[in-house]
């Protein structure tokens, strides 16, 4: 393991396959140590692309709310969610509510809306028995390591977001919307650029396209910025497809994702995807009290598989529009 010191005056831990780690000594003051180094650390994700914060020792909701505060520029409230939360407080949500056997992979929390979260808080107060890491991978990174050839269609097309909403599966109309008045649901749709089309039984279907590669509005890298391979269904579990498709018929699945002309992706394409984010996929198990800062757009990040309680705080910071990212296709509804 090596130290290294930034350009702030704090000293980040490195070491291959880890994010990187900050050890913190707050006294039972996280709100005060996070106010005191909030520059310091803005300046390490900047630097890495993520960082977690070990020692703040963050025990409940109202103290983690007041951290997450002091350290953005602002709070977002979620909307398309593709799966339900639990909001603490304003901006303050619990971890999607995803089964604990099944993985969440990698990606960019809300890469197919038209402004979406520039940083991602996570606070750790109840640790899994087991799994359960934040994994985190470097965007620029994983674009490199995938053949031009497919990245190159993707930008030149984008990818396509199908959802088909339901009562049963993922996130709820209203849950996704904040209301289930078709009047509302229909105007936000119209201005984000989500074509839909309301179904005999009264359920959602909605395109969206979107650009799958950005550049940074800050440091103008080029990222893969997209949740393709997480919200695919090769992505699924083999029996958790074959009862959604049996069920729901393969173009009712809750969610979906093609290439931006509408062609389906094929299984080894999302298998190439998953695989190159795992060879490039840094993770440390969580301990309770911990703080983890990842840079939405640069960093992808996932949730995987554990087994005993785990209670994460999640909060969508510093807004960034899609249109201050260099997107590479026109923003249409597909």
């Amino acid at each position: 393991m090596s130290s290294i010191s930034t350009a702030s005056p704090v000293d980040v831990e490195r070491e291959p396959g880890k994010p990187p780690l900050l050890r913190a000594e707050a006294t039972g003051d996280a709100s005060s140590w996070a106010a005191e180094h909030r520059d310091a650390l803005r300046a390490v994700v900047a630097e890495h692309g993520s960082v977690l914060v070990r020692g703040l020792g963050l025990r409940d909701a109202a103290g983690t709310a007041a951290v997450f505060s002091g350290l953005a520029t602002g709070l977002m409230a979620e909307k398309e969610v593709f799966a339900p939360r639990r909001t603490y407080s304003d901006g303050v949500y619990s971890s999607s509510k995803w089964p604990p056997n099944q993985p969440m992979c990698m990606h960019h929390e809300l890469s197919y809306t038209l402004e979406f979260p520039g940083m991602m808080m996570f606070a750790c107060l109840s640790a899994p028995t087991d799994g359960g890491a934040t994994a985190v991978a470097d965007s620029p990174t994983v674009l490199d390591a995938l053949p031009a050839e497919l990245t190159e269609r993707f930008e030149r097309e984008g990818w396509l977001l199908t959802r088909s909403y339901n009562d049963e599966i993922g996130a709820s109309v209203a849950e996704a919307f904040g209301t289930e008045d078709r009047g509302a649901v229909e105007s936000y749709c119209r201005a984000n650029a989500i074509m839909f089309e309301w179904q005999p039984d009264g359920g959602l279907r909605t395109r969206q396209r979107r650009s799958a590669v950005v550049r940074h509005p800050v440091t103008g890298r080029r990222c893969w910025f997209n949740q393709i391979a997480f919200l695919n269904e090769w992505t699924m579990a083999p029996e958790v497809r074959e009862y959604l498709v049996d069920v729901y018929g393969a173009d009712g699945l809750p969610f979906n994702t093609r290439f931006g002309n509408g062609e389906a992706i094929d299984e080894d394409v999302v298998q190439l995807l998953n695989g190159v984010y795992e060879a490039n996929t840094a993770r440390e198990p969580w301990q309770a009290g911990d703080l983890m800062l990842v840079d939405n757009i640069r960093t992808a990040h996932s949730r995987e598989p554990f087994e005993g309680p785990r209670e994460v705080l999640v909060a969508l910071a510093d807004p960034v529009h899609l249109a201050d990212c260099s997107p590479t296709v026109e923003v249409t509804a597909g």
